[in-house]
């Protein structure tokens, strides 16, 4: 993908590259914190952020041939991201070909604009491109607002898994999505 304008206006899609991975590593950490900072402690928190959003990590998602990174951008500026992958669920799931909706996230001042629909439409695009039939994602059972989107967006659960916020267990919904 080029970088294509969002037929809204609100911005433009592009594929994310390596040289975007400190400026994706920063807005998803902060974006990650901002969803999740209540559900655990400081500590907990970032020791996460730490493993799962430095640059060093974002520079190999973003090389990773198995995977696609979709930034959204508005003037230059990052507002929206999504990140499929090639990977199995942590569940049996009685479905092919499943890619994996690693990471999306709005940010809150453009949130009930329209951009989070765009952002899974481009992604389901995208897992289509990565080989897919269907696409699964995990989501913290306590995040009402995001299983309540996804439903809307064609995702059904599939049941559930752990997920670790340092030592910090927390559980997750596994929900999955046709992409045809």
């Amino acid at each position: 993908m080029d970088s294509v304008p969002d037929a809204s206006g609100i911005g433009t899609f592009r594929r994310g590259v390596e040289a975007d991975a400190a400026t994706l590593a920063a807005f998803a950490a902060r974006t990650f914190q901002e969803t999740f900072a209540h559900s655990t402690s400081s500590a907990n928190m970032d020791a996460h952020l730490a493993a799962a959003y430095g640059v060093e990590q974002q520079g190999r998602e973003l090389r990773d041939p198995g995977s696609a990174t979709l930034l959204l951008e508005h003037e230059g500026v990052l507002v929206a991201f999504a990140q499929v992958r090639r990977k199995a669920p942590p569940i049996e799931v009685p479905y092919p070909r499943v890619i994996e909706l690693q990471r999306f996230y709005v940010d809150v001042p453009w949130h009930g604009r329209g951009v989070a629909q765009r952002l899974m439409a481009a992604a389901k695009g995208a897992a289509r491109e990565l080989g897919g039939e269907w696409l699964w994602l995990s989501v913290w059972e306590g995040n009402a607002r995001a299983i309540a989107f996804y439903a809307k967006a064609g995702y059904v659960d599939a049941g559930g898994t752990e997920f670790w916020l340092g030592p910090d267990r927390q559980f997750d919904r596994v929900m999955v999505a046709p992409l045809g």
